[in-house]
């Protein structure tokens, strides 16, 4: 009886999220002044093999991801691949369905499977974090440079250009600075912030806590111990973000036509600005990423606005809403509904609201 309630939780679950990304490409539809109809239409003409083969990339996307957390774990304590690509799956579930909010929720469940510090998890997260930023800001750099060498002119590149531009130092500007900071905790390692936090060690209250999330902070940032994993860690970014190109690349060629005739280093551009918009979500409609994508093929490629806005859509879903098929089956064998994946992603807020504020004991 156990097992088949599950079964309906999952199918139950299912239908909830197959609503949930209707509505949420509903949304982008309305902003684009595009019909369903004509979305559709556009839709039938797709190559199904392409999609499908894309889908599967993108789980083979988060299983280098997942290799790279493994990585950065395994200098913590226990490091298993497969539990740390199912909660990588079920994390980025969390963050679709919640949006920023869900953030923490990975780190969260792979902190309680592992049973190690949530302030070290988050560490290896924010290490995750500058990765990603640098792969970003690199694959702007190159795109740029792919399509200005084939050609790629005109007021509206110019215009798109410079905002990239802009963008792209602003992103190398941080990751300098984040660069620096693990350079400087790799020479001083933690015994000079042991030594400073000593004395928030040994009182209570905030204090304690706060000096302990930090430590946990520093360890888990700490995780990269010699060139060699850094250079492997490397490997994994740039498998994983080219995996990620073609998907956007087989996305786009599945439509034909125009979008079909684009070349990988156009593709990698529509690819760049989408990654910027993901990070720009639109209030209550989450199409930053989806509008990002149609204003490259549209304005800078001249591809047609149904066809355009309807490659946008899917890749979009490939991208972003597809973990979510593997991913909310496994929250929900984790026990976690909606109302307690809002609860472990307001969890730290709250400790860290209260460390503000003081303990009320102390």
């Amino acid at each position: 009886m156990q097992t088949s309630s599950r079964k309906v939780l999952i199918v139950l679950a299912g239908l909830i999220l197959a609503g949930f990304v209707v509505y949420q490409s509903f949304g982008f539809i309305h902003k684009a002044n595009f019909s369903g109809e004509k979305l559709l239409h556009a839709v039938a003409g797709a190559k199904v093999s392409l999609l499908l083969l894309s889908v599967v990339v993108i789980y083979v996307c988060y299983a280098f991801r997942a290799l790279r957390w493994q990585l950065f774990q395994g200098n913590l304590g226990s490091s298993r691949f497969w539990i740390i690509y199912k909660m990588t799956l079920a994390g980025f579930a969390a963050i679709f369905i919640l949006g920023r909010p869900g953030e923490p929720v990975r780190p969260l469940l792979l902190s309680r499977k592992e049973k190690l510090p949530f302030a070290d998890m988050f560490g290896i997260y924010a290490l995750e974090r500058i990765f990603d930023f640098a792969s970003t800001a690199v694959i702007a750099a190159l795109a740029l440079f792919f399509v200005k060498s084939n050609g790629g002119a005109g007021d509206t590149m110019t215009a798109l250009g410079a905002a990239a531009k802009t963008a792209a130092v602003m992103l190398f500007a941080g990751v300098a600075g984040a660069v620096m900071f693990l350079v400087y905790l790799r020479l001083h390692g933690t015994a000079a912030l042991e030594r400073r936090l000593q004395g928030w060690r040994e009182t209570h209250g905030w204090r304690r806590s706060l000096g302990g999330i930090l430590l946990g902070f520093v360890r888990g940032v700490q995780a990269i111990r010699n060139t060699g994993e850094l250079l492997l860690a490397v490997l994994y970014s740039g498998v994983h973000w080219f995996l990620v190109l073609l998907v956007y690349y087989w996305g786009s060629r599945s439509f034909g036509g125009r979008l079909g005739m684009l070349s990988l280093g156009e593709v990698m551009l529509v690819m760049a600005f989408s990654l910027v918009g993901s990070v720009a979500q639109l209030p209550a409609v989450g199409g930053g990423a989806q509008l990002a994508s149609a204003l490259v093929f549209t304005k800078i490629f001249g591809v047609e606005t149904e066809p355009a806005t309807a490659a946008a859509i899917v890749i979009w879903l490939i991208g972003f809403a597809a973990c979510c098929f593997a991913g909310v089956p496994l929250l929900i064998q984790e026990g976690l509904s909606l109302g307690k994946l809002r609860e472990l992603a307001q969890e730290k807020d709250r400790e860290g609201e209260a460390a503000r504020q003081g303990d009320p004991a102390s």
